[in-house]
Formats: C-alpha cells, sequence, structure tokens
C-alpha cells in the first residue's frame, strides 16, 4: 500500500503533571492535573499531514509495552498508514516525563526507548513505500544513520524534507546534502550556527552559514514571524509573513507546520515553494489556538476552501 507522505521518525508518549510549583530535590509535591498525551516529533508531523487529507505512513518503533500498543491503535485511527510501525522487544516505548508548574516553568525527562532500535534495516524494510512517496519526511529525534539512510533510499525518487530537531550543534554533514529542503526553527539556527540571538537583522549570516554547511534549500520558521525561505540557486531569504493571533498554546506549532508542508508539496506541487509555506504557516497558527499538540492540529473542513484550491 502506497503512501503521499512518509515519515520516518519517532513515537513519544507524554506523561505530564501539574503542580503548584517545581519540587526541590528529594521533595514529593501533590499536583493538581495529570495528563497523558501522544507526541514525538515524527508521529506529530505524520498526524498533521493525514488531518488535512494526506496517504502517509510511518516508518517508526514502539515498545513492546502496553503503551506501544495503544499509540499503534492510536495511529490506525487517525488512518495512519502503520504497517511499518515495528512493536520492539524487551524495551518500552519511547516518553516524555514533564512536570509543568503554575507559573509555566517546567521540567521534561525524555527517555528515547524504543526509538534507538530503529535501524537501517527497519528502513530497509520499508524501501518501496519510501520510494514510491512523493514526500519523504524526517527529523533528528531517532538514531542518526537511519535518518541518513532513509534520505539517500529517497533520493531521485522524490522530494524530501528534513527537520533539524532536536537541535544538533554539528550534525553530519552528509545529512544536510542528502536532503533537498532542512527547515529549522530560530533555537536550532542558533545553535547549529552559533548566531545569536536570531532576528531578521542577522538571519541572512546565519542562512548562509547553513548553505555552506552543504544544505540545498533552508526554511527558517520564525513563530509569529513566519519563515524564511533561501536556497543555493537564490541565496537571499524571501521573507513568508504570517497572520498575527493571540496565541493559547504554541506546542507543536512546528510539526503541524511541518506536515501541512509535506501535505501541500504532495497534493499542490504546482505551487510555488513560497506559497505552500505560506499555507503551511496559516495551519501552524490555527493549531496554536487550541490547547495539545495533535489533539490542536486542525483538519481540511475545519480550514478555509481555499487554502487547498
Amino acid at each position: 500500500m502506497s503512501a503521499q507522505v512518509v515519515i520516518v521518525g519517532s513515537c513519544m508518549i507524554d506523561f505530564t503533571c501539574y503542580s503548584p510549583r517545581l519540587p526541590k530535590p528529594g521533595e514529593t509535591l501533590a499536583g493538581s492535573k495529570f495528563e497523558q498525551n501522544y507526541g514525538g516529533k515524527g508521529a506529530n508531523q505524520c498526524v498533521s499531514a493525514t488531518k488535512l487529507g494526506a496517504s502517509t505512513a510511518m516508518v517508526a518503533a514502539l515498545g513492546s509495552d502496553v503503551f506501544g500498543n495503544e499509540y499503534l491503535q492510536r495511529l490506525k485511527l487517525e488512518d495512519v498508514n502503520v504497517s511499518h510501525v515495528t512493536l520492539k522487544k524487551n524495551i518500552h516505548s519511547g516518553i516524555a516525563q514533564i512536570t509543568v508548574a503554575n507559573n509555566g516553568e517546567n521540567t521534561i525527562v525524555i527517555v528515547p526507548g524504543a526509538n534507538t532500535l530503529l535501524s537501517t534495516e527497519d528502513v530497509d524494510a520499508a524501501a518501496d513505500i519510501i520510494r514510491n512517496a512523493p514526500v519523504l519526511l524526517c527529523q533528528f529525534e531517532i538514531p542518526l544513520e537511519t535518518t541518513l539512510h532513509a534520505l539517500k533510499l529517497h533520493q531521485n525518487h522524490g522530494l524530501s524534507i528534513l527537520n533539524g530537531a532536536p537541535a544538533l550543534a554539528n550534525p553530519n554533514p552528509e545529512l544536510l546534502k542528502a536532503c533537498d529542503i532542512f527547515c529549522v526553527n530560530e533555537t536550532e539556527t542558533e545553535i547549529m550556527t552559533g548566531i545569536q540571538p536570531l532576528s531578521l537583522s542577522n538571519a541572512q549570516e546565519a542562512i548562509d552559514i547553513l548553505l555552506s554547511q552543504g544544505c540545498n534549500t533552508v526554511i527558517l520558521t520564525l513563530g509569529a514571524l513566519g519563515a524564511l525561505l533561501a536556497s543555493k540557486e537564490s541565496t537571499k531569504f524571501i521573507h513568508i509573513v504570517t497572520e498575527q493571533v493571540d496565541p493559547v498554546d504554541t506546542t507543536g506549532a512546528g510539526d503541524a507546520f511541518l506536515g501541512a508542508f509535506a501535505y501541500f508539496r504532495a497534493y499542490h506541487s504546482h505551487l510555488s515553494l513560497e506559497e505552500s509555506i505560506r499555507r503551511a504557516c496559516q495551519v501552524a497558527t490555527v493549531s496554536v489556538l487550541k490547547t495539545g499538540t495533535q489533539t490542536s492540529f486542525p483538519t481540511k473542513k475545519n480550514l478555509p476552501a481555499s487554502l487547498f484550491s
């Protein structure tokens, strides 16, 4: 079974406790609320594209635990092709333990678990569906050799997008060269280029560094300020602005953007890159008006019809 957008990436389960303040070392506090949510950059981006109507497939690893099985069923309910999501034996699913204080401060401990076992062999097992996909989307949240293998497998078979998250100071240049489009946010750009704080006034310098490191095309997302686009052929950035809103929760907005961008490149490839970015920014803007991550991603029917014309 083919898919228009294939994501090789991570699945994480988020366990969030809300408490009056962050506990001191050795202290036990009574919290006010607990939530279990589904995350991981790979799965988030996949769900974002799926909710817009994309035919999607994930290549991912979950643990042989109750959380892995629950997540697998959740992806099926979202209509994601999970034929290449494997349940790894003798290891737990990837989790994030999050504590959020009333003042908004938080502490997060991530244990990647089964994500660390997503291998090049898993990618080879999905070779046909990867090669046949018009768009491949990857991130840095699984072993980098697995990501690179997927990108190389997809070369000359469609468009590949690599999200440089979580941030890495010195990623393998082969990763940057192997993808068609490299997408990073402000923080990730600062860590990769050393330019801090990043602003519109010095963004060109940062983009020039990324291009010199091997990137073919760069998208630099700026949250409420929209995004910047540049490439080896056109090194001076183009600024794509987006609508200004009062956000409720910005968690996952970057993943909403990338999933939407992948959707538009797969289903509306006649659009320019600038227009695809503009429309993806609109989707991300809608996502920040609701709480949560995957639950905040809009469906096609909740968006203006003009976005899909």
